[in-house]
């Protein structure tokens, strides 16, 4: 079969930029794909964090000039090509990129997000065509490239480049849309058509997502039973019905783990390596862990982590309602995060009043290790979450998820039963601090029978959730959105030949 050219567009790819799980499906899938013989690129924006990353970057000799409204903006592309052999284009803005944090402030989005991903998504298909790169899918993150389908059949919909492109569009989060006032359209240079019930409006005002949801030929979202839950009013944030009507092409396909960067025989960022054969070395990185943050604590004291955005999404309100009875089962809590300020503020100052409680307020990547390979138990009592990447990593580091069941959590996680021996967490159902104490409280529990702890260690240890299958699944689907349309052109062939001959 002949290689299919795969354009992969994300706002934000690891190691270079990142401000959650989006980054780390950036890089890693990609290079699950490219391994089943896929030819991809990857394109994101080169941010501030790119060009203080001491990455080896070189530019690309290419006039790229990006219409934006009324300017047409002279844009430099650089790439690089890591160990993957997956090559990454960064589009470079400094108007548009340069800046602190990748899409807001603590106080807010950036007022421009509109323009700065309009000019984005349209400098992504002008720069496949200058390079030459003619996709036959072009893979779409979140609402930042959610114009991209839209583009593709309003902008380039003669363009013979494009001529053969699908979309397809991976929601990995419904609730953070690219809400913005109906005059990013002109700025968009796109059709006032579009301002309709049946195209991008939404409740007087412009939805990039609705437009990705629309416009591209499949929608896929990041756990099978997060693909359900984004059908009901719950969890469809207004777009329920929207998705509805799309319902027989949206598929849910669970994120993966990229091992050979979460896994704690190799980890060059913990204190010491270990394997379910050996745990001697998760000893030492508990110590390690609560060195780093000036805790003092018995060796037999359980240790819950959290690596979060401080968001009211990810449970940090029914957290804080339960924090200090949280601590008063025996355990220490260390919460690695930024966020919504009032979080921040929060979960800083109750990091300051607790000596068993340690806080860092920032994204620190090295110490997000420790955090996984030192806890004895991680924490996730989100109010919905798509997939969820942590309960994942903890689960080969031998550190038990305890976990909301909603979205991807749900899907990860099976409930640890000691009669049994069976399963690999603990779940709680009801959005509340009561639940979440309940789930935490049984987790502590069977903390304290070291035989049923170490079964439970066992089995979370030997899950598998590496990238192979989740690659396959989306080469699946690339093909399927090919054949569909190949199909449908020679229906309506067909449809026309019949036409002719009755005539």
């Amino acid at each position: 079969m002949e290689s299919l050219n795969v354009l992969f567009a994300s706002s934000e790819v690891a190691p270079y930029a990142k401000t959650g799980g989006l980054a780390d499906v950036s890089e890693a899938l990609p290079r699950a794909l490219a391994a089943l013989g896929l030819s991809l690129i990857v394109v994101t924006p080169f941010y501030r964090q790119v060009g203080e990353g001491g990455f080896d970057l070189q530019e690309v000799k290419t006039s790229l000039k990006v219409p934006v409204g009324e300017r047409e903006l002279p844009t430099a592309v650089f790439r690089t090509r890591p160990f993957s052999g997956v090559p990454v284009y960064f589009i470079r803005r400094d108007e548009y990129f340069d800046r602190g944090e990748l899409y807001g402030t603590p106080e807010g989005d950036y007022f421009d997000n509109a323009e700065r991903f309009i000019f984005f998504c349209r400098a992504v298909l002008l720069l496949a065509k200058k390079i030459g790169f003619q996709p036959g899918i072009i893979h779409c993150n979140d609402w930042q490239t959610a114009l991209l389908p839209v583009y593709l059949q309003k902008t380039f919909k003669d363009d013979p480049f494009y001529r053969q492109t699908r979309t397809l569009f991976t929601i990995h989060n419904l609730a953070y849309q690219g809400i913005f006032a109906r005059g990013a359209l002109t700025a968009g240079g796109l059709p006032e058509s579009l301002f309709s019930m049946d195209a991008l409006e939404f409740y007087g005002k412009l939805n990039f997502m609705k437009g990705g949801i629309l416009f591209s030929d499949a929608v896929t979202t990041v756990s099978e039973k997060y693909a359900r839950e984004i059908l009901t009013p719950e969890f469809g944030y207004g777009l329920d019905g929207v998705l509805r009507n799309r319902k027989g092409d949206i598929f849910g396909v669970e994120n993966g783990v990229d091992y050979r960067i979460w896994n704690p025989e190799t980890d060059p960022f913990i204190a010491a390596r270990y394997s379910a054969g050996d745990l001697s070395g998760k000893k030492r990185c508990k110590e390690d862990l609560l060195a780093a943050f000036g805790i003092e604590a018995a060796g037999e004291t359980p240790v819950i982590g959290m690596v979060s955005r401080l968001a009211g999404q990810k449970g940090m309100d029914i957290l804080d309602e339960a924090f200090h009875e949280l601590l008063a089962t025996g355990a220490v809590v260390i919460i690695l995060g930024a966020g919504d300020s009032v979080y921040e503020k929060r979960f800083a100052e109750l990091g300051k009043r607790h000596r068993s409680a340690g806080v860092k307020i920032g994204f620190d990547d090295v110490l997000a290790h420790k955090i996984e390979a030192g806890s004895d138990m991680f924490l996730m009592p989100s109010r919905y979450e798509p997939c969820g990447m942590n309960q994942l990593y903890s689960l080969r580091y031998g550190t038990i998820p305890i976990v909301r069941a909603t979205g991807g959590l749900d899907d990860s996680i099976r409930e640890f039963e000691p009669d049994t021996g069976e399963g690999t967490g603990f779940k709680f159902v009801d959005y509340s601090a009561r639940a979440l104490l309940k789930a935490v409280s049984k987790a502590v529990f069977v903390y304290r029978s070291r035989l049923h702890w170490s079964r439970l260690m066992a089995n979370a240890m030997k899950e598998d959730f590496s990238w192979n299958a989740a690659a396959s699944r989306y080469s699946y689907l690339y093909e399927r959105i090919r054949i569909s349309e190949t199909e449908k052109t020679a229906a309506e062939k067909n449809k026309r030949k019949n036409r002719n001959r009755d005539a």
